[in-house]
């Protein structure tokens, strides 16, 4: 979940060229503990640990709970608000799996290129899955030598047992699914590279090709939220990380998350986090 969350994830590096997969774990006090909506094009596996998580994959929101162990597929707008949760987060590129790989290439160049889907909750129907991905997060968690070789080994075994579990399915997302997914997909990247500007709900809608009042609708049926909503939860977010990890003032970081005035910024930063900025600020520190 790169997760860098405060930037979509398909701008920062996952792991290194040679070895593309990347680990993360969060808690309530990380400054990424929360998940903007995002999509990159590898494929993520989440395992929550403690608490309960409401995540969105697409245009369907589910809660998980401790024990899920959730497969994301490359591509897929995902976003979400984890409650008393800790999560691990893996990030990888399949075309590590292909590599020499000429007997398990054909099922893996299936599953890139989408003509089966993996089944999102994996622990749901197999009592393997969650042992695997538990000893592939602690490898990669303490990455003791040799843990590239184990890495691989884990995750060979982790598609293996999906094969052979059948916990996957054709694909089935018609061509009309697509096209709005990928309208999403542009204003998300959009609020990205722009949140620190002026951003108006005409404008967003023009780039999702919609009239502003079926935008309305329509973001906010697949996220939960307004674009003027989201846009604020995205910058709030983003100064949490500036807070967290910067030597910046309340009002610098006002001004490099889209507000003019520092006092609505407060007002704002309060409303989502229940707590103020120099507050949080301590509170980190």
């Amino acid at each position: 979940m790169t997760l860098k969350y405060t930037d979509y994830i398909e701008k920062r590096v996952q792991g290194t060229f040679n070895f593309p997969i990347a680990y993360y774990r969060e808690n309530p006090q990380s400054p990424r503990y929360y998940m903007p909506y995002h999509w990159h094009p590898h494929y993520e596996i989440i395992r929550i640990i403690e608490g309960s998580f409401n995540l969105t994959l697409d245009n369907e929101t589910k809660r998980y709970k401790a024990g899920d162990i959730i497969m994301v597929t490359g591509g897929v707008i995902h976003g979400g608000e984890p409650e008393d949760c800790i999560y691990e987060c893996i990030v990888f590129d399949f075309d590590m799996l292909l590599k020499n790989n000429h007997a398990c290439a054909a099922k893996i160049q299936q599953i890139i290129s989408g003509k089966i889907r993996i089944h999102t909750l994996l622990s749901e129907k197999s009592s393997r899955i969650p042992a695997i991905v538990a000893s592939l997060c602690q490898v990669l968690s303490e990455k003791k030598e040799g843990y590239e070789f184990m890495t691989q080994g884990y995750l060979y075994l982790l598609i293996g047992t999906v094969i052979k579990e059948k916990l996957y399915e054709e694909s089935a997302y018609s061509a009309v699914t697509i096209e709005r997914l990928n309208s999403l997909k542009s204003i998300v990247d959009y609020i990205s590279d722009h949140y620190s500007e002026n951003i108006s709900l005409e404008k967003l809608a023009r780039i999702a090709g919609m009239n502003p009042k079926y935008f309305c609708r329509y973001f906010r049926r697949l996220t939960g939220r307004t674009p003027i909503d989201y846009l604020n939860y995205y910058r709030i977010e983003s100064a949490c990380e500036m807070l967290s990890t910067r030597n910046i003032t309340i009002k610098e970081t006002a001004m490099n998350c889209g507000f003019s005035d520092e006092s609505y910024f407060v007002k704002t930063f309060k409303k989502y986090k229940n707590t103020t900025p120099k507050q949080y600020t301590r509170k980190e520190f």
